[in-house]
């Protein structure tokens, strides 16, 4: 029997396919990951996922939270969407989600970007990656490299490699692929830059990734 207490309703089989989809492509970066589920008000939840890159990745969904704030098991949270009704979030694992989230608002709007342009920095970064990397991931030279730089009036923002890996590791952009494929994005996709005082964030249309702002490896052809 599930506890209401404990309960996560997504009524919509397209939203629960949604949910599936963000949850699945999170596992495939780190087996073991758990999902923070956050109230975002009447009728939404967010989720939020740690990818690997030093960057959060969240997807928001129609659905009901019985509680403001859980964190929980992917695999939990997957083979409740599985079967039909409410899903049983079990016991809480409030103590395996490290650090903060960013915060609903206080974003401004920065610039747009193509997506085609951000895959292409994705794929050339997989590429030395390969080249340069071990068998602990790529080097953090790389990772921490600005390879997009936006301003707008006062505020200057830095988008490092991580930040744009994540957000192509998760397939925010239509039709990248499992391997990022620029030649196959329209030219009109664009990835929204927003920022605050503390945080970047980008907003792709599948969903968006989030990282402290701070206050390598070279990507440009020699």
């Amino acid at each position: 029997m599930i506890s209401d207490q404990r309960a996560l309703t997504v009524a919509d089989p397209a939203e629960r396919e949604n949910l599936a989809t963000f949850l699945n492509r999170a596992q495939r970066l780190d087996p073991a990951v758990v999902v923070r589920l956050r109230r975002r008000g009447k009728g939404l939840v967010a989720a939020w996922v740690a990818t690997g890159f030093e960057t959060l990745a969240t997807r928001t969904v129609t659905a009901e939270l019985a509680v403001d704030d859980a964190t929980v098991g992917v695999d939990t949270v997957l083979a409740g969407l599985r079967g039909p009704g409410p899903i049983d979030l079990g016991y809480s694992l409030d103590s395996a989600w490290r650090g903060a989230l960013p915060p609903d608002t206080g974003f401004g709007h920065i610039d747009d970007l193509p997506a085609r342009t951000l895959v292409e920095l994705a794929e050339r970064g997989a590429d030395l990656a390969r080249e340069h990397g071990s068998g602990h991931g790529p080097p953090v030279s790389l990772l921490d490299q600005t390879v997009v730089t936006v301003s707008a009036a006062q505020d200057r923002v830095q988008v490092p490699m991580r930040v744009v890996f994540a957000l192509t590791a998760m397939d925010f952009v239509p039709h990248s692929g499992d391997r990022a494929d620029s030649g196959r994005i329209p030219s009109g996709e664009l990835v929204r830059v927003r920022a605050s005082n503390t945080w970047l964030r980008l907003d792709a249309r599948y969903g968006s990734v989030a990282r402290r702002r701070a206050g390598g490896l070279s990507l440009t052809p020699h």
